[in-house]
């Protein structure tokens, strides 16, 4: 006995016209356009916060602002030679020169070069190589701050080029910058050796301290004692060094220009700014 389906059963069931559009429509809906909870989280993604707000920068009080000590040139306070003025004076009614002769300094030498004269760094702004001579200008400032303006026509000066990479470092770090001037108010001998009392002014005497650097008329010296009562120091110069430095030469109630120890400076500069107090807070 055949079945027979019935008709229902052969067409498939019956749907409700409304109820299939809407699964219709929702279907389309889902493949025309991507879920809106992704293109939520895409839209946050793009508005992070900026580094700024996470990484906050460090307290200026923290990294103290310190005076331009940019160094140019570098010496080391080993003479080099010992060269003679042959002028000094003003070319133009603002412009102060100074011609010196001299031969080592000039192995090499271009214009624009540094050249320590008496422990002032100085600019080359002519040279001879054949008549062995070369000129400096020099500012109001170096001639109120060195002994330089008290030299004459065939005074003996210090020189010394700077540093280059394959100079052997002999003596300490002398910038070439000096801090101001002392005068001899004594000269000693004692063997062959002399002794050399300077006395300076307060402001540079807190940075001289026994067995430590000081440039005099750009040479390398140690110091022996400091006098804070007197506002003295002193050191010796051996035999050799006398022939070779200026400062053997002059008399008692002359100037030497003077360049203190630049670390003491640093020192003092740190100890007096809010690095140190960063130190302690943290």
């Amino acid at each position: 006995m055949a079945l027979s389906c019935p008709p229902t059963l052969l067409s498939g069931p019956r749907r409700n016209p409304s109820t299939a559009a809407r699964t219709l429509s929702i279907t389309d809906l889902s493949a025309a356009a991507p879920p809106r909870q992704p293109q939520l989280h895409s839209k946050l993604a793009l508005k992070q916060p900026p580094l700024s707000s996470i990484f906050k920068k460090p307290s200026k009080a923290h990294h103290p602002k310190l005076a331009n000590t940019t160094v140019k040139s570098l010496f080391t306070g080993i003479v080099e030679e010992m060269g003679t003025i042959k002028h000094l004076g003003f070319d133009q009614p603002d412009s102060f020169t100074m011609k010196i002769q001299a031969k080592t300094v000039l192995e090499g030498v271009h214009l624009g070069d540094s050249i320590a004269v008496n422990g002032t760094c100085l600019t080359v702004t002519e040279f001879d190589t054949v008549s062995s001579e070369f000129s400096v200008g020099l500012a109001p400032e170096t001639l109120r701050k060195t002994s330089l303006g008290e030299l004459e026509s065939g005074s003996l000066v210090n020189l010394e080029r700077a540093l280059s990479p394959s100079t052997r470092m002999g003596g300490h770090f002398v910038q070439g910058h000096v801090d101001g001037t002392g005068e001899i108010m004594e000269l000693r001998p004692e063997g062959d050796s002399l002794w050399v009392k300077v006395k300076v002014g307060r402001e540079i005497l807190r940075y001289i301290v026994p067995k430590g650097f000081i440039a005099v008329d750009g040479t390398s010296l140690t110091v022996v004692d400091v006098f804070d009562d007197e506002g003295c120091f002193n050191f010796m110069l051996v035999a050799y060094t006398q022939q070779k430095v200026v400062i053997a030469l002059k008399k008692v109630g002359q100037k030497v220009n003077l360049e203190v120890d630049i670390l003491g400076k640093y020192v003092e500069r740190l100890l007096g700014s809010s690095f140190v107090d960063s130190f302690k807070s943290s």
